[in-house]
């Protein structure tokens, strides 16, 4: 009966799959992204934020996110506190604009607030269906890039060479180099760079072979040889210390965003005013388009989000169509990251590597958030499995995800140029939505040399022009 009722629930069959494989798509996606329950605490804490109270608000956004995206919406996506966003609130708008972290956490509860409304208003999807098809498969193999090239620099696969006085070090130890930083690839010769290559060719065998569950089969196989080798630390599994101090820490940031601190101070100063505007602009811009950009690059392909749910999300109004929920989904859980204490929480482009594996439905992303709730207490267990694991994981995914380039027409300059910036800037930039500024930008221009103004839409127009008043801001702050 159980079984019969969550096939009923999450619509199993008609979606063409099964019970067990939404829950390797699960274990597949919480792998490849599980990484941010650490790497986030250890970057915002060097803002001031306790580092216990960090881990859990990450855990805690990660999984209501996640519920409500498999709950709601019924898709195969999993949210997290986004990298590239919490670097922005660490070093730009903290470290950089002088905000406090309280002041900086008020902004990303006012940015999922602006999510909401134009999610509500359908603004969002609205902008969705101004992209160009060409654009759109432009953004899905760029995202198979961007996807693989955060495989290779986990894998330890490359370095970078940066001429002296080429950098700035930033308080906690940061290092920003220049344009003079060069990569290249690392000796051979580091048991963890080792290990990745191994995994690497462990997991293409198995996707070659066509192995159910080669993706997850692949990490849990490349951990495993990584004990003897001793990139596995198998003596750090146990119950996480220190998790009573942790939910103590907790208080220290749940609801800081709206203490006197926080959203009681960030407009007490009306010469800041305008920059605490453009701040939330800068915000809100670079998290609407990274969830759209996953979205389209994930959904098409797979047909997650088919052409009967386009064109229902067109006629049908409120929220009956899976795009509508999910965009919903994840507006609401900027603002609840917010409040627990975490920068923006999005949709991550790792939920790929969960759909790669066969996740149809929002039981994959159930599953997923059931283990983020496991790490609360069993944090080591997650720890356990290295970035050398995932990695090949999350380039194979890149690799199948740039088939979307072949509907691209390339010896067509107008269709070719736009694409080009949509799809490989975006992993030169290490951002979605920088890719698909740039690819907006350059796709306006293109229309203009050609006469063709009729064919842009109106919101793509406008679009374009936010994120050129965007990178005019960060020029100047």
């Amino acid at each position: 009966m159980e079984g019969l009722y969550v096939d009923k629930f999450f619509k199993l069959e008609e979606h063409g799959t099964t019970f067990s494989t939404e829950v390797i798509a699960g274990f597949t996606t919480f792998f490849a992204m599980s990484y941010i329950i650490f790497v986030n605490p250890s970057m915002l804490s060097q803002t001031g934020m306790p580092w216990g109270a960090v881990f859990l608000a990450t855990i805690i956004a990660s999984v209501i996110g996640t519920l409500v995206m498999g709950l709601f919406a019924n898709v195969p996506y999993a949210q997290a506190p986004g990298m590239g966003l919490n670097a922005f609130f660490t070093y730009t708008v903290c470290f950089g604009l002088g905000f406090s972290w309280q002041q900086a956490l008020a902004m990303v509860f006012i940015c999922g607030v602006v999510n909401i409304i134009i999610t509500i208003t359908k603004i969002r999807k609205s902008i969705i269906k101004a992209i160009p098809v060409s654009l759109q498969n432009a953004i899905g193999g760029g995202i198979g890039i961007f996807i693989a090239y955060i495989g290779v620099k986990s894998a330890g696969l490359i370095n970078f060479t940066s001429d002296p006085g080429h950098n700035i070090v930033l308080e906690g130890g940061t290092v920003i180099a220049d344009a003079s930083a060069v990569p290249a690839l690392v000796p051979l010769n580091t048991p963890s760079v080792l290990l990745a290559i191994i995994g690497l060719v462990l997991t293409i065998v198995l996707l070659v072979l066509k192995v159910k569950g080669a993706i997850l089969l692949g990490i849990i196989a490349t951990t495993i040889i990584g004990i003897p080798m001793g990139v596995v630390d198998v003596s750090s599994v146990g119950t996480t210390a220190g998790v009573g101090s942790a939910f103590a820490e907790l208080g220290t940031t749940f609801g800081a965003a709206f203490g006197k601190e926080g959203m009681l101070s960030l407009f007490a100063d009306a010469t800041k005013i305008p920059l605490v505007l453009m701040t939330i602009f800068a915000f809100s811009l670079s998290d609407t388009f990274d969830t759209i950009g996953t979205f389209i690059g994930t959904g098409r392909r797979t047909g997650i989000f088919s052409e009967e749910d386009e064109k229902a999300m067109e006629t049908n109004p409120g929220f009956k169509s899976k795009m509508d929920r999910a965009l919903f989904a994840d507006a609401i859980a900027t603002s609840i990251g917010a409040l627990f204490g975490t920068s923006n929480t999005t949709t991550y482009v790792e939920s790929a590597a969960g759909i790669s594996a066969g996740g149809r439905t929002g039981l994959t992303s159930v599953v997923t958030a059931i283990l983020f709730i496991i790490c609360i207490l069993l944090a080591p267990v997650a720890g356990l499995v290295p970035a050398a694991a995932t990695a090949p994981a999350l380039i194979v995914v890149g690799i199948m995800m740039m088939s979307s380039f072949k509907e691209i027409k390339w010896d067509d300059l107008d269709e070719a140029i736009p694409a080009f910036f949509a799809g490989v800037f975006m992993a030169l930039c290490y951002s979605i939505s920088y890719g698909i500024a740039t690819s907006f930008i350059f796709y306006c221009i293109v229309k203009i040399c050609k006469k063709e103004t009729g064919d842009i839409h109106p919101i793509l127009i406008a679009s374009t022009i936010l994120f050129i008043l965007n990178f005019i801001m960060l020029a100047f702050i």
